[in-house]
């Protein structure tokens, strides 16, 4: 097992790896764990320091049903998959997951007579428990909705999901099967190869030579693709801000809250979340810079409007904290999954916030098309089962399993105590087979500094222990 965060490259000037997977977010880690199957020689890049740290650290964190898709697509057959398979890998890997259903709340007249057809789309993608509540039934589900609500569509089978263990334990099952993982090593051009011959990356940290590529590189997907001469998509930038409520509104909400959608999207919901909060967003805003994940005053502002109409009580609760995501648009209505077989190339754009359920199957597709242009798929093994530290708020913690703390009294030691995070737990993260590179990497493995203190109390004993192991 490797990963490597500095220092020149393997692969330069020796036997080039069979693939190469450039960007290690969800859906990049989710291929080279698949590719982790198959005895090649197989690469992990990422421009940033840690795996999950672009789009995917800032999902919405739904495990999607994909009643509502674009019947006959691929992100529609990829999603139901994908749901599938990400459901049985969670339970079998310790990556928590809350189903509590969704509703999609209508408002007005208008959203309420698009409510049957909303029930048929679902039955056209596969999906056939949705079905249409009236005002009083959807009031007796959620009592502190907001007032004028008409009817809602049922999506029982919707769930929640940790987004930052999903994407961490793909990364370790892929290292720990023999995938090098380079992180701190973004791409700058790429030398295609010809017949025979390999790609030459010339990547932050000098060169490396890839037989098969595979783009998964998220917003500057359509960046790596035209590097490879194609024009396929465009990304386009979607900020997403968020605002995340205390633990202590948790009570106020029992399922996903969905708008009626439209073109942009989902629109503003409000949802519970695995580690105990409440979230309420996001924006859909298109933007030209894709590093703008700052959050404005005027997101903030139509977030509160959108949240005071969907759950009034909401606005009364302490605020733990604001962030922003952004989203790789592509202005198409389906995944932008592209194969250049003569190229033995393969760009994955376009992945919405519907890739973190999809991703799974969205790796299986990538490696049927990567065999069409001409990958060795023989020899394909079960890999060594993975067991993640649970970070949900609905399953046993370190901090209250008193047989653990008897035998490791680490896991009884709280650092954090917003998020009753122990020494045990941030000891093994930092000990990891994939460690952090960062405090706030730190932060999603463990939930250390993420609670409504935001590190106030506890960031300078947090920092020490990871300065610690970093010396």
């Amino acid at each position: 097992m490797t990963v490597t965060t500095g220092g020149p490259l393997p692969g330069g000037a020796g036997d080039p790896y069979d693939v190469t997977v450039v960007g290690a977010g969800v859906v990049g880690t989710a291929i080279a764990r698949e590719l982790a199957r198959l005895p090649l020689r197989t690469a992990l890049l990422d421009a940033s320091d840690d795996v999950g740290n672009g789009t995917s650290k800032a999902n919405t964190a739904i495990l999607h049903t994909g009643f509502d898709a674009v019947p006959g697509s691929l992100e529609s057959r990829l999603v139901r998959q994908g749901q599938r398979l990400l459901a049985a890998y969670a339970a079998d890997s310790g990556i928590p997951v809350e189903p509590l259903g969704a509703l999609l709340v209508a408002w007005n007249e208008e959203q309420h007579a698009a409510l049957p057809g909303l029930a048929d789309k679902a039955v056209r993608n596969g999906y056939r428990s949705a079905r249409i509540l009236e005002a009083a039934e959807v009031r007796a589900r959620e009592p502190q909705l907001g007032p004028g609500v008409l009817g809602a569509l049922h999506v029982p089978d919707e769930a929640i999901v940790c987004p930052w263990t999903t994407t961490l334990a793909y990364a370790t099952q892929a290292v720990r099967a023999g995938v090098d993982l380079h992180l701190n090593c973004p791409v700058r051009s790429v030398a295609p190869g010809g017949p025979g011959a390999p790609h030459v990356l010339a990547t932050g940290r000098g060169p490396l030579r890839t037989r098969h590529l595979v783009n998964a590189a998220g917003l500057y997907a359509d960046e790596i693709d035209r590097l490879l001469g194609h024009a396929d998509f465009t990304v386009t930038p979607r900020r997403g801000q968020l605002i995340v409520f205390d633990e202590l509104a948790r009570g106020l909400v029992r399922h996903v809250l969905l708008p009626v959608p439209d073109a942009r999207g989902k629109g503003v919901l409000v949802t519970p979340t695995v580690y105990g909060n409440v979230m309420l967003g996001p924006t859909a805003e298109d933007l030209n810079d894709k590093t703008a994940t700052g959050s404005t005053a005027e997101g903030l502002a139509l977030l509160r409007d959108k949240g005071r109409r969907i759950l009034p009580a909401l606005l009364d609760e302490e605020v733990t904290a604001v962030y922003a995501g952004l989203r790789a648009a592509t202005g198409q209505e389906d995944y932008a999954i592209r194969a250049h077989p003569a190229q033995r190339y393969v760009s994955v754009g376009g992945i919405r916030s519907t890739g973190l359920t999809a991703s799974m199957a969205i790796a299986a597709h990538v490696l049927e098309l990567l065999a069409d242009g001409g990958l060795p798929t023989a020899g394909a093994r079960e890999l060594e089962p993975v067991r993640m530290p649970n970070l949900g708020e609905a399953f046993p913690r370190p901090y209250r399993d008193a047989a653990l703390i008897a035998a490791d009294p680490e896991y009884g030691r709280i650092v954090c105590h917003c998020e009753r995070v122990t020494r045990g737990e941030i000891r093994d993260a930092l000990a990891g087979t994939v460690p952090p590179g960062s405090l706030d990497g730190l932060r999603r493995r463990t939930r250390a500094r993420g609670g409504r203190c935001q590190g106030f109390h506890c960031g300078a004993a947090v920092r020490a222990l990871f300065e610690e192991v970093r010396r």
